[in-house]
């Protein structure tokens, strides 16, 4: 995206060339055998709530997990995607396994721990918009990630992007030095880069994050953050003036915010990311490139579950990546996506396939035979 001037009022035009420029590495062509995105992490069983969990009632069973999420949209999308990870061997796994595969994901990179079990994830509903999470994962076979095991999954069919989160380096340092090594083969194999922050504050602390993911940035072609997680991709020293940006990310000051994650994106982007896209949930969502930036407003829609949106706007950025689409493209179709998931019960359930990504144009009441 370099070589373009930008608009009026720092907006990005909508013509900027095709991804990959801005970080002046193309973005690999697609090859029959070849996945467009590769990507790697723990997915846990789920268990939906219809209350407060001391009291009991019944609980709704499927799969979670961010990069198994995001795997799902693109696979709906029609993009070939490999998902990697481990799972126990135990009946969870296999209901983890067999889901991925019923939704078109690639899964030959999965392996199983038979010496520990799959991770548990417990949704409590305590308010129409306000969801308690609760992890059971210490231990776990997704803990269990190693560097061999994604060695051999990338290797096997290098893709045209690798999608990393913030969540799997937290799990433990087998996974972190996982998480280390694809960067390391993406960089090798010309793939590009996507890296969604997903920090998880009861995994790990700020401080911790902002060690791993700080060391990680100079390698990132693609940012995804929401607005209060930026501070943990900046080095020491990046605040405007010369102070190291607070922590934790929640106690950001909200004065002027949009001027703080204008600067905080600059920043990024002169440490050689090469677009930096910032969630605003209900106010959707804004790219920054060094052509300028550019917003795009959530779709409305009748919120129905929060849970997942953000991983499917990250599968509908990157769909439109891979499309060849532009700043405009890609924002469009990831709040797109996202409104999909909001609409939706569930953390996938909702993802849209290409041909009803027209349908949140319908008017309400519309019958469609």
């Amino acid at each position: 995206m370099t070589g373009q001037p930008a608009a009026p009022g720092g907006e990005v035009r909508q013509d900027d060339p095709r991804p990959g420029a801005a970080t002046g590495r193309p973005l690999l062509p697609g090859q029959p055998g070849r996945p467009d995105v590769f990507t790697f992490g723990e997915t846990m069983i789920a268990l939906r709530g219809s209350g407060p969990l001391k009291l009991g009632g019944t609980m709704n069973v499927s799969i979670a997990g961010a990069e198994s999420n995001v795997a799902i949209g693109l696979a709906r999308l029609g993009h070939h995607v490999r998902w990697a990870g481990a799972v126990g061997e135990d009946e969870a796994g296999q209901l983890v396994l067999r889901t991925l595969r019923a939704e078109g994901v690639e899964i030959s990179g999965a392996t199983t721990e038979p010496g520990a079990p799959t991770g548990l994830l417990l949704f409590e509903p305590r308010l129409p918009e306000v969801t308690r999470v609760h992890y059971y994962r210490a231990g776990s076979a997704g803990s269990r990630l190693t560097a061999e095991v994604i060695q051999s999954a990338f290797s096997a069919a290098p893709p045209r992007v690798l999608h990393l989160t913030g969540i799997t380096p937290s799990l433990s340092p087998t996974a972190r030095s996982a998480a280390r090594c694809a960067l390391q083969l993406a960089r090798d194999h010309g793939a590009l880069v996507c890296l969604d922050v997903n920090f998880r504050a009861r995994l790990w602390t700020a401080e911790e994050a902002a060690d791993v993911l700080r060391e990680w940035i100079p390698a990132v072609d693609v940012l995804i953050a929401s607005d209060d997680e930026l501070p943990l991709c900046l080095p020491d020293g990046g605040g405007r003036d010369g102070s190291p940006p607070p922590l934790p990310p929640q106690v950001v000051v909200a004065d002027d915010s949009a001027a703080t994650v204008a600067t905080q994106a600059r920043l990024l982007l002169d440490l050689g990311v090469g677009e930096i896209v910032v969630k605003l949930g209900a106010a959707g969502a804004r790219a920054f490139t060094h052509s300028g930036s550019l917003h795009r407003p959530a779709k409305p829609v009748r919120a129905v579950d929060t849970v997942g949106a953000g991983d499917a706007f990250v599968a509908g950025y990157l769909s439109a990546l891979l499309d060849g689409e532009g700043p405009a493209g890609r924002l469009e179709r990831a709040v797109t996506t996202g409104a999909f998931a909001v609409a939706s019960p569930g953390d996938w359930e909702g993802a849209p396939t290409r041909s009803e990504l027209g349908l949140l144009g319908a008017p309400p009441g519309t019958v469609v035979r």
